[in-house]
């Protein structure tokens, strides 16, 4: 690939994803790794065509005819695994005429890609506070920094960005005191340790979720329990059902709800257990979105672990809800039986690798930094099914 092939960083692309233009992408990757991971979104148009039918159209001649058959109008964004192959496509077409670019780095610098929105009126009773929330656009995975004072927490972390955390820290003149895990998490490594590392920050977890045989030394909260971050504090609401030890963490007007409610659905009860015990984990979701959380008002912010393709981030780039708005969809509207059946029923396969990824949260396994980004590279399946259906 050389220095004029035109190209297209993966925050450029996912803007333009997020603002629901047409993207029309041309995927050079295998078939199987096209449909178990893949940009999407509501103005994405993709095709998948191996390297080869390029090579065949070049020995033909025939390149109008192959980008022809892309679907989708505009200009064609070619992706492959790491920016290469790809980028000697994009080129090719370009130099024939039509409108293409490269993703640079592919699909493996979309997975690097993590994008930060300060949430709007999250926090109105502490002024000079922020909350801060991370958006992974690859895998669905949100995490927040809540800043107060010169102190900051980090809630879900991410080991792969461990580095941008203390960056951004920095950059706001304030130091990461906390990292809290919500629960075990089985489709990402965490970050929590290697922020205490990096940063002597006190990692905190729920009590229920070390109790799955955590190995390292952390802090633990019940149910009522808080976390101070300068003039704030965290308080934890046991919110099981995804798993034993899922805990969210209320703080402001904010609900920083873990996987137990989605913005468009509610947490997968399986993958602690197995599918035999998930009805019981279910019961507990359905317990935790009724009664748990009932206590909070409809304005209440909800700020949640996930988001699925379903769910763009809004005006103000970032993915929440008014508990008001969720508490509107339909999935609030069933009885406890027949919840349990819907999000028992409609469960997506299991996150890959995630008994490994399991395995390396509680500190049974080890992995090298770029290991564990191999890991976890894939979709979210963190969600039993979207709640507006």
């Amino acid at each position: 690939m050389t220095d004029d092939t035109p190209g297209v960083t993966p925050e450029a692309l996912q803007r333009r994803i997020d603002a629901g233009e047409p993207v029309r992408v041309l995927d050079l990757r295998d078939r199987d790794e096209v449909e178990e991971w893949s940009l999407s979104g509501p103005g994405v148009a993709l095709t998948q065509k191996p390297y080869n039918r390029f090579v065949q159209a070049t020995v033909t001649d025939d390149l109008g005819g192959f980008a022809d058959d892309v679907e989708g109008e505009g200009p064609i964004t070619v992706v492959c695994a790491r920016g290469e192959a790809s980028g000697e496509v994009a080129r090719e077409l370009a130099g024939a005429g039509i409108d293409a670019r490269n993703l640079t780095g592919g699909m493996e610098a979309w997975a690097r890609l993590l994008l930060a929105t300060e949430i709007d009126g999250a926090l109105p009773d502490a002024p000079g506070s922020t909350l801060v929330q991370y958006r992974r656009p690859s895998s669905g995975c949100l995490g927040y920094m809540v800043v107060s004072g010169d102190e900051a927490a980090v809630v879900d972390p991410l080991r792969a960005f461990a580095d941008r955390y203390v960056a951004d820290a920095a950059e706001r003149d304030v130091e990461i005191t906390t990292a809290v895990d919500t629960h075990v998490h089985a489709d990402h490594v965490s970050g929590l340790r290697a922020l205490a590392e990096r940063t002597g920050a006190t990692p905190v977890m729920p009590a229920p979720a070390v109790e799955r045989g955590v190995t390292y030394d952390v802090e633990t909260v019940g149910d009522g329990d808080t976390v101070g971050v300068g003039d704030l504090t965290l308080e934890a609401v046991h919110a099981p059902g995804h798993t034993t030890g899922m805990t969210a963490f209320a703080v402001g007007d904010a609900l920083l709800t873990g996987d137990s409610l989605f913005v468009d659905g509610v947490a997968r009860p399986d993958l602690e257990e197995g599918s035999d015990e998930a009805p019981a984990f279910a019961r507990a979701l359905y317990r935790t979105l009724t009664e748990r959380f009932a206590r909070f008002p409809d304005g209440t912010l909800v700020a949640p672990g996930h988001h699925g393709e379903g769910a763009p981030p809004g005006e103000d780039g970032a993915v929440t809800a008014r508990l008001g708005e969720c508490r509107e969809l339909p999935v609030f509207e069933l009885s406890e039986a027949a919840f349990v059946d819907r999000v028992t029923g409609r469960t997506p396969p299991r996150p890959a690798n995630h008994a490994e990824i399991v395995d390396i949260n509680l500190g049974r396994e080890s992995a090298d930094d770029g290991a564990a980004f191999e890991l976890e590279l894939g979709p979210n399946n963190c969600a039993a099914a979207p709640a507006d259906d």
